[in-house]
């Protein structure tokens, strides 16, 4: 590893980022132990302090853990791709809240990634992916159903649907896109949607997807994405109406 460090830029990001490209490289191998916090300090001429610094930053990424007792230490981490999801999903969100992207915005960059699934889905969906978007769909039925209730199934519908193409790396990608906007648009729309109709949609992708119809699946989601912007729109007039 790099051991020099620039004196104008902070010692602890430089040395975890040091360490970040070693694992990246393979020089440090997933489940190997770290040098111990004095040797790294001697190796980059820095406090111990400074040290636990970065290695805290590697913790939050995910790329280390440590472990108590005589044969402790810090670990490289195996990540996988359900850690990767949930670290997208905050980001996503995050960035959303923070940059207020306008609806139309979320709407189009949400519903064009989750449409790149569609022609995968319909050749690989199993019996278990078909399962999960009718479970789905009896469940946005019941009545009495919460309106939080109704968004968290929404969320799991199209995660099931993205899940379908059977592409983990799709998954990963889509898991920003399906969890962070998904809930944001529901949250916009939720008062003016007709739940019987997002049901209807559902069910025409559900069955698209049984039939390997992929035209028929393009059809449900554009008339889904049209649905969601007509509801944004809806909003906006009602708000634009209660103001003046």
């Amino acid at each position: 590893m790099k051991t020099d460090l620039d004196s104008a830029r902070d010692y602890s990001q430089q040395i975890a980022q040091t360490i970040r490209d070693a694992i990246i490289a393979g020089d440090l191998p997933v489940d190997g132990r770290l040098p111990s916090e004095g040797d790294l300090a001697a190796r980059f001429g820095v406090s111990r302090p400074t040290v636990r610094e970065a290695l805290k930053r590697l913790a939050a990424q995910n790329l280390i853990r440590t472990q108590r007792g005589a044969t402790g230490g810090a670990f490289v981490n195996r990540l996988n791709f359900e850690q990767a999801q949930e670290h997208m999903v905050t980001m996503a969100t995050l960035l959303l809240s923070m940059n207020r992207v306008d609806f139309e915005t979320a709407v189009e960059a949400r519903f064009s990634l989750e449409r790149t699934c569609l022609p995968l889905a319909c050749t690989r969906r199993g019996p278990e992916h078909l399962a999960r978007l009718r479970s789905e769909i009896a469940r946005q039925a019941i009545d009495g159903l919460t309106d939080e209730g109704f968004c968290a199934s929404d969320v799991a519908f199209h995660r099931a649907l993205v899940d379908a193409a059977d592409n983990p790396v799709l998954s990963w990608h889509l898991a920003g896109a399906v969890e962070a906007m998904q809930p944001l648009m529901n949250m916009i729309t939720y008062t003016a949607r007709s739940r019987a109709q997002i049901i209807a949609l559902h069910s025409a992708l559900a069955c698209a997807l049984d039939d390997r119809d992929l035209a028929a699946a393009n059809a449900a989601m554009d008339e889904l994405n049209a649905y969601t912007l007509e509801l944004g729109s809806e909003i906006r007039t009602r708000r634009d109406r209660n103001r003046s």
